[in-house]
């Protein structure tokens, strides 16, 4: 049997400490800030025995010449019969420089820009682009609070069978921004909008009055029904290709009434045929 090794990274100030502390939790032995140049060492020496399963390392610019050393680490610890899947958390700037505002902490780059924290965000990014790259799953954090954290890294971490996809649907509005972590950007403001029914206005998707509204239409129906064909034939390809999880985010102008209604459909298609199948909805507390 294979064992799991996770290299958690991503920006300064998206979460990590938040997704190390949820994998201790789940079962994984944790390392923080480990140079890449002792990864291969460290997990020969795990390899050795059979008590560490389910490793994760925090790796991110706080170690010096990361990038090509942390992918010529990867290399050779697949040798030792582990799997490795790099899992990059990301945040928006205006996010992370109102987060380090917050704490107070500095940055560690803040010293290489005379203390400017938007320049070091900046060229942060620019060096982890590399890395983003190779990354198996990259969770935008920038509205997801810790609990919604735990649970997107559940849904990535403890799918089970690697063989069962796990399938996201989310709910967004345009007007606040397309999710970074979206692998389909499916647009319904094609679609009848509740919004401009004043006894509608008020309430979401989640409602069965807006649902009944929205699927009181073909057109919706028939949206549906060739969203349902078109995805039902991807998933099984993406397992093909050894793709455990994906995102489908269903966007309308604000995120409370069309794109929730139809997110909620997809899940509920997909959990007869899929185990592990969620929902979230970005945007249904905006006004």
């Amino acid at each position: 049997m294979e064992n799991e090794l996770i290299v958690l990274t991503g920006v300064s100030g998206a979460g990590k400490s938040t997704a190390m502390g949820f994998m201790e939790d789940v079962g994984y032995y944790c390392i923080d800030n480990m140079p890449p140049e002792l990864m291969t060492t460290f997990i020969s020496l795990l390899a050795k025995g059979d008590n560490y399963p389910k490793v994760a390392i925090v790796a991110d610019v706080r170690s010096s010449q990361i990038f090509q050393q942390l992918i010529e680490s990867i290399e050779e610890i697949e040798k030792y019969n582990y799997i490795v899947k790099i899992v990059y958390l990301d945040v928006k700037d205006k996010e992370a420089l109102k987060r380090y505002k917050l704490t107070r902490r500095k940055h560690p780059f803040a010293d290489k820009f005379n203390g400017s924290i938007s320049d070091a965000i900046a060229y942060e990014k620019e060096i982890l682009s590399p890395l983003r790259a190779k990354a198996d799953h990259i969770i935008d954090t920038t509205d997801i609070i810790s609990p919604k954290l735990r649970e997107r890294l559940s849904q990535i971490l403890l799918g089970g069978d690697k063989e069962v996809m796990n399938i996201h649907c989310m709910s967004f509005g345009f007007k606040h921004g397309i999710p970074a972590e979206a692998d389909f950007v499916i647009d319904v403001r094609c679609l009848p909008n509740p919004y401009w029914l004043e006894s509608l206005r008020t309430k979401t998707g989640l409602d069965k009055e807006v649902s009944d509204y929205v699927f009181s239409f073909e057109e919706s129906n028939e949206l549906l029904r060739k969203l349902i064909d078109f995805l039902d034939f991807l998933n099984p390809l993406y397992i093909k290709e050894g793709k455990s999880q994906i995102v489908f985010a269903i966007g309308c102008t604000g995120g409370n009434h069309r794109s929730v209604a139809i997110a909620e459909a997809l899940k509920e298609h997909f959990s007869k045929k899929w185990d592990n199948v969620s929902s979230h909805h970005r945007d249904i507390e905006r006004k």
